[in-house]
């Protein structure tokens, strides 16, 4: 299984593009509408906020993390 290394996303005129680049450097490129951008993100907030600290042992002290910038 690769590692995700990168990502950003870029607006176009009616979907968005999302950019993965895994930890050897291979990009892949996927369009998505609205819709499943807004899927995508609903998912991951429900999926972290019921089983965080479950699937990944943090606690409410832990420092948190941001998607660099650039």
């Amino acid at each position: 299984m690769r590692n995700l290394a990168k990502f950003s996303i870029s607006v176009r005129d009616e979907d968005f593009v999302l950019h993965l680049q895994d930890d050897a450097g291979e990009s892949m490129d996927f369009s998505a509408s609205p819709d499943q951008l807004d899927a995508i993100i609903d998912a991951l907030d429900q999926l972290l906020s019921d089983d965080e600290e479950d699937i990944f042992g943090l606690d409410d002290d832990a420092p948190t993390y941001q998607k660099p910038l650039g």
